[in-house]
């Protein structure tokens, strides 16, 4: 080794270090003096040095035991910080075991598992909103939202769905981006529903049947990919017409308005007649049932008189009949004015009396 020839000088004072005091003050390199140990401020040896150092690691490490018992808490600590983890409400816990999942789920609370052939995927059961072609785009909204009705009118649909996570795991692992695949599906039901019926069924007529039938399209769809999802609700927020022709579907909404106005007064007025019909022909209906009660009383009571009269003629016929006689002759000359005389009597009354005005004064005189 290099080192190995360095020496201090003879006698002098070295002043430490491998180069010793030049004369007049300067320092300078050492001269080799005589005799080979390591005697006074000689250097030591460096593979000396190396031996004592590897002996020495040779018995334990700086610290002794409690250098291990660090380490060994740290590990602790870290593996209990990846295998303890807790689930907040409305959550659950997918434990896997070298990535395959368990079937029982973990519900809200702490729990553990062993890491690293344990780790756990956490799920929010809350209902989840995406919403469809909803970005306004100065007057109208984007081209998303464009859609071709069955009557081949171009309608703009702003709606939304509301979904939940049903299986966890199957939500977790068998689709890569489930929210995406909601709003991909629900699009394009929504599409073909709307590609089968007219314009109108979106606008006013049937809303709720295109919300129910998209609903329905989007769940079969879901359900052939087992992406662990349901379809709570599809609600069309706004159907609105492309900008280019806003104006001329306005003014045939309105005139579709004007119309169901006119048919809705003609039903009115429509109802009004009937009812006032129909209550003339019940107040006929009930005129005509009185008056056939009143014809069948007045013949009943007849009938019992004509049967009277007939019991009574049958005990004395000729004073019935002369009864009969004077009751009928009575009956219908009684408001007539004719002056009868009978027999002689009449051969001397003048022929121009007037017998009709002295009647008439003798029953004003007589009242």
């Amino acid at each position: 080794m290099p080192w190995d020839n360095d020496s201090g000088g003879s006698g002098g004072n070295n002043g430490g270090g491998p180069w010793g005091q030049a004369p007049g003050g300067g320092r300078g390199p050492k001269r080799p003096a005589g005799g080979g140990g390591n005697n006074g401020g000689t250097p030591p040896n460096l593979e000396e040095l190396l031996s004592k150092g590897r002996d020495q690691f040779k018995g334990e490490l700086p610290g002794g035991k409690w250098f291990f018992a660090g380490v060994a808490l740290a590990a602790l600590a870290f593996w209990g910080f990846q295998s303890v983890y807790q689930v907040a409400p409305q959550e659950v816990g997918v434990e896997l075991l070298f990535g395959k999942p368990k079937e029982e789920l973990s519900g809200p609370g702490l729990h553990l598992v062993l890491w690293p052939f344990e780790t756990v995927e956490k799920v929010a059961l809350t209902e989840n909103q995406t919403n469809i072609a909803s970005v306004l785009n100065g007057r109208g909204r984007g081209d998303d939202g464009l859609m071709l009705s069955g009557d081949q009118n171009i309608v703009d649909v702003s709606f939304s769905v509301l979904w939940r996570i049903s299986d966890p795991a199957a939500y977790l692992f068998n689709v890569d981006n489930p929210a995406e695949m909601v709003m991909k599906t629900a699009e394009s039901a929504m599409r073909e529903v709307v590609g089968r019926r007219p314009a109108d069924d979106i606008f006013r007529d049937d809303k709720e049947g295109v919300n129910l039938e998209v609903k329905q399209i989007t769940q079969s769809i879901l359900d052939t990919y087992v992406a662990g999802i349901v379809i709570s609700r599809v609600a069309i927020e706004q159907v609105a017409p492309p900008p280019e022709v806003a104006d001329a579907f306005d003014e045939v909404q309105r005139a579709q308005q004007d119309e169901d106005r006119f048919q809705e007064e003609a039903r009115q007025y429509a109802n009004t007649l009937l009812g006032n019909a129909r209550g003339q022909a019940a107040q006929i209906t009930e005129d005509a049932a009185a008056y056939k009660d009143r014809v069948v009383k007045e013949a009943e009571g007849q009938a019992a008189r004509f049967i009277s009269i007939y019991e009574e003629y049958a005990k004395a016929p000729e004073v019935t009949r002369k009864r009969l006689f004077l009751e009928t002759m009575e009956e219908v000359l009684g408001s007539s004015n004719v002056v009868i005389i009978e027999g002689e009597a009449g051969s001397g009354v003048v022929p121009y009396l007037p017998l009709n005005e002295l009647r008439s004064t003798t029953s004003r005189q007589g009242n």
